[in-house]
């Protein structure tokens, strides 16, 4: 499924799909959820995972701070995939807040800005990236996160199009989703 094959689905249809190509790409799925911020992939990791019955991991939790996406993603292999563990930032205080286990056994969503690496890919199951231009994704992250996110959206930016130009999550994902037809 490109792009293109979701312009006739609803987001109902579209997450029927990819509940279903994501059992269907192993016995337990391991399902990174990609695309930059703003473009949908929270909406869709959460309703994946509920499908699937799936842990669900947000790279959101992960990232230490505003300059963190590289090492938030390079730990999606090396310490949630590899060691089924997920250490978790503290916002607040602006420092590592706890380590949760993950179950091994149990289907696993992963979503967030990074998570769509090629040595991530390497362990993962399925891999969605969500298309959305830079405006409308601006647009949705600042509705939804206000002000707080509008002084560090051009930052957060710079550091998604770099792991872009680098990783091309777009191309090592197995479905691309047009971000459009996701809700609000």
């Amino acid at each position: 499924m490109t792009s293109a094959d979701t312009a006739g689905l609803g987001p109902a249809e579209m997450l029927g799909e990819l509940e279903r190509r994501a059992r269907a790409s192993a016995g337990r799925p391991v399902v990174l959820v990609d695309g930059g911020s703003g473009s949908g992939k929270t909406t869709v990791g959460a309703a994946l995972a509920a499908a699937l019955g799936a842990t669900l991991v947000r790279l959101d939790d992960m990232y230490p701070g505003w300059d963190g996406l590289q090492q938030a993603s390079s730990a999606v292999a090396a310490v949630v995939l590899a060691r089924h563990r997920v250490p978790r930032w503290d916002w607040t205080s602006n420092r590592p807040k706890d380590v949760l286990t993950v179950d091994p056994r149990r289907p696993l969503v992963v979503e967030g800005s990074g998570s769509l690496s090629a040595a991530n890919r390497a362990m993962a199951t399925f891999g969605i990236w969500i298309d959305l231009a830079e405006d409308e994704r601006k647009r949705r992250a600042l509705q939804r996160d206000g002000e707080a996110y509008a002084l560090h959206w051009e930052r957060w930016a710079a550091q998604e199009r770099a792991f872009f130009a680098r990783e091309r999550p777009d191309l090592l994902a197995d479905v691309r989703v047009d971000g459009r037809l996701l809700l609000e």
